[in-house]
């Protein structure tokens, strides 16, 4: 009536590479279809961001457009003009888009 030791000891199991395959090839497809796109996307947006010079127009993530006025290239923060002599500071990562002066 009771399963010997041997015998239940003899039901080999798959070996830890095998379990552990399908865990690395799900790391590898978020990272290859979600996680690099995104650094990518990041990485463009940032230097969009940074390279916004007087002239260009903006818009921001809050629905502001707007003419750069002032931009100084170590500063977070970026003079844009959003009607005749009103002028607001933005903060370069709130910047969604950039056209460049000459587009």
């Amino acid at each position: 009536m009771f399963i010997s030791p041997a015998y239940a000891q003899a039901a080999g199991g798959a070996s830890l590479t095998a379990q552990l395959l399908p865990f690395v090839l799900i790391f590898a497809i978020f990272y290859f279809f979600l996680i690099r796109p995104q650094q990518k996307r990041a990485k463009a947006h940032r230097e969009l961001v940074m390279s916004a010079a007087k002239g260009d127009k903006v818009t921001t993530s809050g629905g502001l457009r707007g003419k750069v006025v002032k931009a100084v290239a170590d500063n977070d923060y970026v003079e844009v003009e959003i009607a005749k002599d009103v002028k607001v500071e933005v903060v370069r990562s709130m910047i969604a888009s950039v056209e460049k002066k000459g587009e």
